[in-house]
């Protein structure tokens, strides 16, 4: 489907700014806002960084963009929404992969007590080195 059905069927106008941050998430997942801003930069000039994140913001609300928040990193957002996949940080350079839940069904985990609470997402978060950082000696961030 083309990014502007995809925009109108979320009840979305199309613009400019929003047809190039779902561009620019297609080939760089997990970016934050400033990395947005940075990719779409050149071909939308009088774009601000504000205006990324209310771009950011309401392609959220709208269930097209997942936002994530690895500890001591800043927001990213992600195109693949709507199944139950977590993520991978590296501890050293702060790179962020997709790692699919082995049970598939949302949520893969079950907490000991809900507390009333009817749980549709369990979101977990597994920290370690990637390869680069494995291949390299690099130090680790603090």
């Amino acid at each position: 489907m083309d990014l502007e059905t995809t925009l109108r069927q979320a009840g979305l106008r199309v613009t400019a700014p929003r047809i190039a941050v779902l561009r620019a998430l297609e080939t760089r997942p997990h970016a934050d806002a400033d990395e947005v801003f940075r990719a779409i930069a050149g071909d939308l000039p009088g774009t601000s960084l504000q205006a990324v994140y209310v771009v950011l913001g309401a392609l959220t609300d709208a269930g097209l963009l997942r936002r994530i928040e690895p500890a001591g990193s800043p927001a990213r957002y992600e195109r693949r929404t709507g199944d139950n996949h977590h993520h991978v940080v590296c501890t050293r350079c702060g790179a962020v992969d997709d790692v699919d839940c082995v049970h598939g069904d949302a949520p893969c985990l079950t907490p000991s007590s809900t507390g009333g609470y009817a749980i549709t997402t369990a979101e977990v978060t597994f920290w370690g080195l990637c390869p680069a950082c494995q291949a390299a000696d690099v130090p680790v961030r603090a």
